[in-house]
């Protein structure tokens, strides 16, 4: 009795992020089909996060090489480039409108999710669809198993699954780290009518309100939503010493970090509507990278999770989808020459963020803030 033989795709990829779409998209326009497999059982099965500010020198060049550079910036969140800058004693250290002049527009996650989601062939991903393990064959062929027990191989692995990823294990043993600083999420909805203070305290974009070893960070989302990221350097564990199913008692356990500060930046926490949202930040190690391993690579988070400080995470994902996509159209039959091109592309521009965004954080937090910060931004804008 013979076994029919498993589904093959020539690429396959794990992950359904923003790097997973931008390369099926680059591939899709070359005449190249990828199958993506994603553990989420529909697209909306989970919110996408807040805003993203999409760089011209990577995201925007990305989007260009996925022909949707235009559509992009018809989704951009005008004025969202505003910049304010406060310490903890509510006192504005800078502000900046947005002129139209910056080279950073802000989206929305699930916007820009949904456009390049809407730009490939229904059925591209596979919804519901967890990657449990996968097994090299010969060839740089890959053996790939699902939660529900199905199989299938490929010419190419992809893993964009993120900070967690199951494919990197096939090329490296390193796992992501806690970096010291612990995040707690919040929403003001409809903030200029019901949260106006906090609305005049974030303005049109984002807002860093920062002091010694702890901060918010927050932005302003296009329906007039503030979202904010309470920044706390603490042990791993402060967290866990939070009860987040109480929200009033988690909100007072936040603000405890923050006696003294000004009472409208307080607010921010304070006047949340719905549950607090706990996070803590991990990266792997900064210029991770692997030796070539025949037919599987990594893209995103999956190769080079690094803390949010330096607004590249997005960005690289989506140009390391780009590049990916661009090295195996440049090299047909040839997937090796192609991903090796790829890494030694990818393995330098991950590493030059990855302490661009170490330093952030020192700089973010440091004894002095927010001082570093606005000295860094008014260089910038000499």
């Amino acid at each position: 009795m013979t076994t029919a033989p498993l589904p093959h795709h020539p690429v396959a990829v794990v992950g359904a992020g923003l790097g997973g779409l931008a390369l099926a998209r680059v591939l899709h326009v070359r005449g190249i089909e990828a199958a993506l497999f994603d553990l989420d059982a529909s697209p909306d099965a989970r919110a996408q996060g807040g805003m993203l500010d999409i760089h011209d020198e990577s995201g925007q060049e990305a989007l260009r090489a996925a022909g949707l550079h235009e559509e992009f910036l018809a989704r951009v969140h005008a004025g969202g480039q505003a910049l304010r800058v406060l310490g903890q004693d509510g006192v504005v250290r800078l502000a900046r409108p947005d002129d139209g002049t910056g080279g950073r527009p802000e989206i929305d996650r699930g916007d820009l999710r949904e456009l390049l989601l809407g730009s490939l062939p229904a059925g591209t991903v596979r919804w519901g669809a967890k990657v449990v393990g996968a097994r090299p064959l010969d060839g740089g062929r890959h053996r790939v198993t699902l939660a529900d027990g199905s199989e299938f191989t490929t010419d190419v692995l992809v893993g964009a699954d993120g900070a967690w990823s199951r494919v990197r294990s096939l090329v490296s043993t390193a796992t992501p780290a806690y970096t010291g600083v612990s995040f707690v999420e919040a929403d003001l909805r409809e903030a200029d009518r019901r949260h106006p203070v906090s609305a005049e305290v974030v303005g049109d974009g984002m807002l860093f309100a920062l002091g010694p070893g702890r901060g918010f960070l927050a932005h302003r989302e296009p329906d007039g939503s503030l979202h904010v990221y309470t920044a706390v350097v603490a042990p791993e564990d402060w967290l866990d010493g939070i009860d987040f199913t109480d929200t009033e008692a988690a909100k007072a356990a936040v603000l405890k970090e923050f006696d003294g500060w000004d009472e409208r930046l307080r607010a921010l926490v304070a006047d949340a509507d719905g549950a607090l949202v706990p996070r803590r930040i991990h990266a792997l190690p900064v210029g991770h990278r692997w030796g070539r391993v025949p037919g599987v690579t990594l893209l995103g988070d999956a190769a080079h999770l690094m803390s949010p400080f330096a607004g590249e995470g997005a960005n690289l994902a989506l140009l390391d989808g780009a590049e990916l996509g661009l090295a195996l159209a440049a090299h047909p039959g040839d997937t090796e020459a192609a991903l090796a091109a790829y890494e030694a592309r990818m393995f330098p521009r991950a590493e030059a963020s990855a302490v661009e965004s170490a330093r952030g954080q020192e700089l973010l937090f440091a004894a002095d803030a927010p001082r570093g910060l606005v000295e860094m931004f008014t260089r910038q804008g000499d």
